[in-house]
């Protein structure tokens, strides 16, 4: 129908799934979702005034979680294998739900990621925030479902 109008999703709705699962994490903001492909460059012999592209890699940006501080240790511990320099890659998912943060409408397949940064959180002493810490994910590939 031309006359129905559909709202756009709402962005505060959303989690994030591992496979094994991390059980205590639950994150107040997901950003950095992105692929880019790189272009080359190249000019034709000849009189030709323009420059022709094809496409090049294909990058995957990293994603930054940003999470609540708790006593909870699986994601700093997730990032210090990288640190001791055995990877531990897991598949995630990341799910945008419905208006009632009930079903899934929309899903980012995020194929054997593992953590490459970490930043613990701004302490302040004369702030009444939560404490956030960030952890940047990086992957081989992206799936949107």
């Amino acid at each position: 129908m031309p006359d129905q109008v559909i709202d756009p999703y709402r962005a505060y709705n959303f989690k994030l799934t591992f496979q094994p699962n991390i059980t205590e994490a639950h994150f107040t903001e997901i950003s950095g979702i992105g692929i880019n492909v790189q272009t080359i460059a190249y000019r034709e012999g000849g009189m030709r005034p323009f420059v022709h592209t094809v496409p090049g890699y294909v990058e995957y940006s990293p994603i930054t979680l940003r999470y609540g501080l708790t006593a909870s240790r699986e994601l700093y511990d997730w990032f210090m294998t990288a640190v001791n320099g055995k990877v531990a890659r897991r598949n995630c998912s990341i799910l945008l739900l419905d208006s009632d943060s009930v079903a899934e409408v929309m899903r980012w397949d995020l194929v054997n990621a593992w953590p490459s940064q970490w930043r613990g959180s701004i302490l302040n002493g004369l702030s009444s925030e939560v404490a956030i810490e960030s952890l940047t994910l990086v992957y081989e590939t992206l799936q949107r479902a």
